[in-house]
């Protein structure tokens, strides 16, 4: 078996700000090492892509000494927070841009899905670019042609196929552009997060495309995503990169496992977020969003308690219809376990005068599993706007102690573990 791609000592650098160095003799200095084939002189060593802290340079290292080998048929994810440097390396994969040092080798064509309505002219159809993207990968017309009739049956856009594709949602963008990538001739198939973009059905069948597509064809998958159950359904191996740097390429389960961990560690750990001025709207201002411990400077919770949870808000203009609630979700499946809001069991729409206000709820006890999950607030004025803070998370770490609180006597699968009432008597129904 041999490998698809292999990347050796692989780094992009990008400068913050205006380009150039500042003066005309850097400038040339610059220059004048390029051609002699020596490394730029003003980039500085060990300026790491971390996005929360300030840098005495203004060169910004987006990848940083990369190194690993993919092997020919093999599906492997790339997880990581945003500005890991995950599109970067895909982009430098295809060839997009050019890595500032190291190099990158491989055998086969590559068909890649960054964007959307990447490699698509917005002027031409559906047909003529599907056409086009399959001469760029070097394919005859009868090739093309011989493909159509499967790429269209699964896009589903057969109505649209001879419109202008900027004519198109950005969800048939998705669908076509992913057929073409999925059924055209190339050995390599390089998807972002843009399926992220399509509905929950066609996810699922891309999914099975690129399962079919790596094991039943024989093609290398190289697939970004920050839906873990996504990445762990698909890929056997995964990379994990953490500010532009390797920070692990081993199984899918190890990856996933120390992402989390990272992402369980940076967040909120002391179970309150309090907001600026500047994330208000002329309606609302969110002040505080906190949960009430069980346990001092801890964000573990007893399955066997409620969860208290609190709002704290201001009403600048009276306002109706305000919805204010929260989502919980689970990180290692990127699923939303349920969303519940202030007003879900009125039948008319509640008013708010101005003023300060309070507002509480309670999680039940014995309804979320044994695990660790993501509580997200959430703000909407029916039918008008929707307020999100997907920025702002807390973190709910569900346990038992000891055995005493253990609801159940074995470990119970899934998200939800509710405690359900049952009666037993004799006799048929």
């Amino acid at each position: 078996m041999f490998n698809a791609i292999k990347v050796e000592n692989l780094s992009k650098a990008y400068q913050l700000g205006q380009i150039g160095t500042g003066t005309v003799s850097r400038d040339l200095e610059r220059w004048f090492a390029r051609i002699r084939g020596k490394e730029d002189p003003f980039l500085k060593i060990g300026e790491t892509n971390a996005q929360n802290s300030k840098s005495t340079s203004d060169i910004v290292w987006s990848l940083r000494d990369i190194n690993f080998e993919i092997e020919q048929g093999k599906a492997v994810g790339v997880i990581g927070r945003n500005g890991a440097g995950k599109s970067t390396l895909l982009k430098i994969l295809s060839k997009i841009t050019a890595p500032t040092t190291g190099k990158i080798s491989g055998q086969g064509r590559i068909a890649s899905l960054l964007e959307v309505g990447t490699g698509f002219h917005p002027e031409l159809s559906g047909r003529e670019n599907i056409f086009l993207n399959g001469a760029i990968l070097g394919m005859r017309k009868k090739e093309i042609t011989r493909k159509l009739d499967e790429i269209v049956d699964f896009a589903g856009i057969e109505r649209y196929l001879d419109t202008p594709v900027k004519r198109y949602s950005s969800g048939m963008y998705v669908r076509l552009a992913f057929a073409v990538a999925a059924h055209l001739e190339s050995e390599i198939l390089i998807v972002d997060e843009v399926l992220a973009v399509g509905d929950a059905e066609f996810q699922k069948k891309c999914l099975g495309k690129m399962g079919e597509v790596s094991k039943g064809e024989g093609r290398t998958v190289l697939f970004v995503s920050h839906n873990m159950s996504m990445i762990n359904q698909l890929c056997s191996s995964s990379i994990y990169l953490k500010n532009g740097m390797l920070e692990l390429y081993s199984s899918t389960k190890k990856a996933i496992d120390s992402y989390l961990a990272e992402s369980t560690a940076t967040a909120h750990k002391n179970l309150e977020i309090v907001f600026n001025e500047n994330e208000s709207d002329e309606n609302v201002q969110l002040n505080v969003f906190k949960m009430e411990a069980h346990f001092e400077n801890s964000s573990d919770f007893l399955s066997s308690k409620d969860v208290n949870v609190q709002f704290g808000f201001k009403i600048f203009e009276k306002v109706l219809g305000l919805r204010i609630g929260f989502e919980i979700v689970s990180p290692s499946t990127d699923l939303c376990v349920f969303r519940t809001f202030h007003d879900d069991d009125c039948e008319e729409m509640l008013a708010f005068e101005p003023g300060e206000y309070i507002l509480s709820a309670q999680i039940p006890k014995d309804l979320l599993n044994i695990g660790e999950y993501f509580i997200y607030p959430t703000i909407g004025i029916h039918n008008i706007k929707w307020l999100s803070f997907k920025t702002h998370q807390l973190h709910l770490n569900i346990i038992n102690i000891g055995g005493v609180n253990n609801l159940y006597s074995d470990e119970r699968p899934g998200v939800l573990a509710p405690k359900i009432n049952w009666n037993i008597n004799h006799g048929k129904i």
